[in-house]
């Protein structure tokens, strides 16, 4: 134990360590309020000036999380937020929270990290812990991020510490919060690790130290690439039972009375959100570098992706059900955020829908009360913004598609007033009265 750790500890035992989040998104920001609430000082920092100046008017904008806690923070003398890197100087634990999406051909694209990373090793100080927690192959942390910080001159270990926490953030979700959900803390060698886990276990209720940030970095993966398997499997299910024409969702309902040896997961349009349509990429990345190959992870992403083109065949079939072409059809577009009552529209399959049915000819609207404009995103201009629903309205559409099925909708006008519902979350199962012709797809 170096004099730079032991007045790192003391200064995460005493809480009067300042943690420094780079990125204040869907990652970042929960987990500023759960360190504030935990009662450090909290110095968040984002690229995006946008993001400072609401953090520092209190006003919200990551609809899920609510109202409240952003006036708090901005009143807080113990809450910053900069756009200037040279702060990141003042913060005794630095924790990089930023995107690491995937680039044209499925490779892993770390340049939020690497940039994140160099911009620490810029100001980087004896005494202080940086963490990586976004999802990335295993190795990351000691082979991309640790050379970038040992170039400042400083030894790790002795001057400065590095550990890997994955995020396991949830947006929207009721049942649990960041403070609640189990962390994994696994460092580059032991004193990082220590240092690291004395610090989230007063963070978060249950941390969990491993061996290594490589174990670590390889957990969050199985996590995700878990989610994905079963999703393909039961996507590919559903395309066999339709053929024998058995519902799906019952089937899942009636397997998952076993209270042992399975666990219920459901079909869908395919898959959106930063983790499970991306991280399982960025482990066949890296399993071809050691002359693996990953097989089985490659088909789930191979079925899942599919699911999109498919769900606008299903639309294509119904309406020629009803002597009705795709192209000049009108179609409404019911949700288009990637998952129930959140407003995030990373990675949604909605997107793919929505311009395969406009490039095959169809006339599209939408309508999620979550997302008034469809965004611009990295490759996809969606021109939209969200419609209202009434009984009119719904009832000038040849069909009305169930992508994302928000709690606040309501699916009994859905049910009265459409003429051809296409459903693919089994949203209307609820509904008592249904005189739309429905479609389970």
């Amino acid at each position: 134990m170096t004099t730079a750790s032991a007045e790192l500890l003391a200064k995460i035992e005493n809480k009067t360590a300042c943690i420094g989040i780079v990125g204040m998104g869907y990652v970042g920001l929960p987990l500023a309020v759960a360190v504030f609430d935990a009662g450090y000082e909290v110095l968040g920092f984002d690229v995006d000036p946008n993001k400072i100046e609401c953090l520092n008017n209190g006003t919200p904008y990551l609809k899920h999380l609510g109202d409240d806690f952003s006036k708090e923070l901005a009143a807080a003398d113990r809450f910053s937020a900069t756009d200037n890197p040279e702060a990141l100087k003042d913060a005794d634990i630095v924790l990089l929270c930023v995107p690491t999406p995937l680039g044209t051909h499925n490779e892993p694209d770390l340049t939020y990290v690497l940039e994140s990373t160099q911009a620490v090793a810029d100001v980087l100080r004896k005494g202080q812990l940086v963490v990586l927690e976004s999802t990335t192959y295993p190795g990351t942390t000691r082979d991309e991020m640790l050379p970038i910080l040992e170039a400042s001159g400083l030894t790790h270990g002795e001057d400065f510490f590095v550990a890997y926490s994955p995020e396991r953030e949830d947006p929207g979700r009721k049942s649990e919060s960041t403070q609640t959900i189990p962390k994994l803390v696994g460092g580059l060698d032991d004193v990082s690790g220590e240092i690291a886990y004395s610090f989230y276990s007063r963070v978060i209720q249950h941390a969990h130290l491993v061996s290594s940030a490589e174990v670590a970095e390889s957990a969050k993966l199985l996590e995700n690439i878990y989610r994905s398997v079963n999703i393909a499997l039961v996507n590919e299910m559903k395309l066999i039972l339709e053929k024998l024409d058995v519902d799906i969702w019952e089937v899942v309902a009636a397997a998952a009375t076993k209270p042992f040896g399975f666990q219920a997961f459901y079909p869908g349009p395919g898959l959106g959100g930063h983790c499970i349509p991306i991280d399982p990429f960025y482990l066949t990345w890296k399993a071809k570098e050691v002359g693996m190959p990953t097989r089985f992870i490659e088909l789930a992403g191979e079925v899942n992706q599919k699911m999109p083109g498919i769900v606008v065949d299903r639309v294509a079939s119904a309406l020629n059900d009803d002597k009705k072409s795709l192209r000049g059809a009108t179609v409404l577009v019911v949700g288009v955020a990637y998952k129930p009552d959140v407003d995030d529209i990373r990675e949604t399959p909605a997107v793919f829908i929505i311009e395969d049915l406009i490039e095959r000819g169809a006339c599209v609207s939408y309508h999620d009360p979550h997302v008034q404009d469809f965004p611009k995103m990295r490759g996809h201009d969606v021109n939209l913004s969200s419609i209202s629903l009434d009984s009119n309205t719904l009832s000038g559409f040849d069909a009305v598609l169930i992508v994302t099925d928000h709690s606040c909708i309501d699916w009994d006008a859905i049910a009265l007033n459409a003429s051809l519902v296409i459903d693919t979350r089994n949203a209307l199962a609820g509904c008592n009265d249904i005189r739309a012709r429905l479609v389970k797809a």
